[in-house]
């Protein structure tokens, strides 16, 4: 038994077929299902069910599994040590970002990093936010950078900046020629939201019920795009993350209305797991991104 074959069981139980988890793993199929059978024979029990249409975990699979994940928390650990003791902003760093988010803080922060910090070398993972806090904790990214919420709670958070929500209408719409808006103007207008796998839609959907506003239940976004796309068809109105509505490319016959009293916005920070010994690191990068952000917003 050795990690790998444990990071192979990990990737399957998460997708749940053997090509999916091989693509994960960069390895063929052959050689995940290989070192599966492998790791059954070694350990004198069956860990899945194969079928011709899916895979199913036996209860000693599932057991087998939690344990992976620990063991291999620890090993992050003993690298991080390992790491920590010769520079701390060098090597390898894997951050995570939210979809809603990664497309617009990337290009204004990553340059500078990497000019900032030469010696680090990063990696950078869109992911919902349940997927980032799953591989968070079981190892495979070192931090996220997210809209801080329930699910970040367990973790260290380091703030980094506000972000405001901004309200998305077609020049065509009558509030066009508005200069900004009050929230309590939404009361029982029908709102174009994003699915339920963003954490956005869970923060929006809190305004919508604090000013009565409804959710358009004929339409489901699953990104930013697909809603300015329907906003500028003037299908809509939508919630648009202040970062988001700054392409301009993707701007035409969209306005932007700031709101006031009260201003809506969501808190965007960086998280790692208590205990990391590349404590230092994570604070010192999210420290970065806050004097960046400060300049640009």
């Amino acid at each position: 038994m050795n990690i790998r074959d444990l990071e192979y069981l990990i990737a399957l139980s998460e997708v749940k077929h053997f090509r999916k988890a091989a693509d994960m793993c960069n390895v063929s199929q052959p050689t995940l299902s290989g070192q599966i059978r492998k790791l059954e024979d070694e350990l004198g029990t069956i860990l899945l069910e194969r079928t011709s249409r899916k895979v199913l975990f036996t209860q000693a699979g599932l057991i087998l599994v939690e344990q992976a994940k620990s063991i291999l928390r620890e090993v992050k650990i003993l690298r991080e040590m390992a790491s920590n003791q010769r520079r701390e902003m060098s090597g390898p760093i894997h951050i995570g970002m939210i979809p809603t988010l990664g497309p617009y803080l990337s290009p204004l922060i990553l340059p500078a990093l990497k000019q900032r910090f030469p010696e680090l070398d990063l990696y950078i993972y869109e992911l919902h936010t349940a997927q980032l806090v799953e591989q968070l904790e079981s190892g495979q990214i070192d931090c996220a950078i997210l809209s801080f919420g329930n699910e970040s709670s367990p973790f260290i958070e380091l703030p980094i900046f506000h972000e405001k929500i901004l309200l998305a209408v077609s020049h065509q719409h009558f509030w066009a020629n508005e200069r900004s808006m009050n929230l309590q103007h939404l009361r029982d207008q029908e709102m174009l939201m994003l699915d339920d796998a963003h954490c956005l839609k869970t923060k929006t959907m809190d305004f919508c019920l604090s000013v009565g506003a409804k959710e358009n239940k004929h339409f489901k976004a699953n990104s930013l795009e697909t809603l300015r796309n329907m906003v500028a068809a003037n299908a809509g109105i939508a919630f648009i993350p202040e970062l988001a509505s700054r392409l301009p490319c993707c701007n035409e016959n969209i306005k932007y209305l700031p709101f006031c009293d009260p201003t809506p916005y969501r808190e965007i920070g960086l998280i790692y797991r208590p205990g990391s010994p590349l404590r230092f690191r994570y604070e010192q990068l999210a420290k970065e991104i806050k004097v960046l952000m400060d300049r640009k917003i």
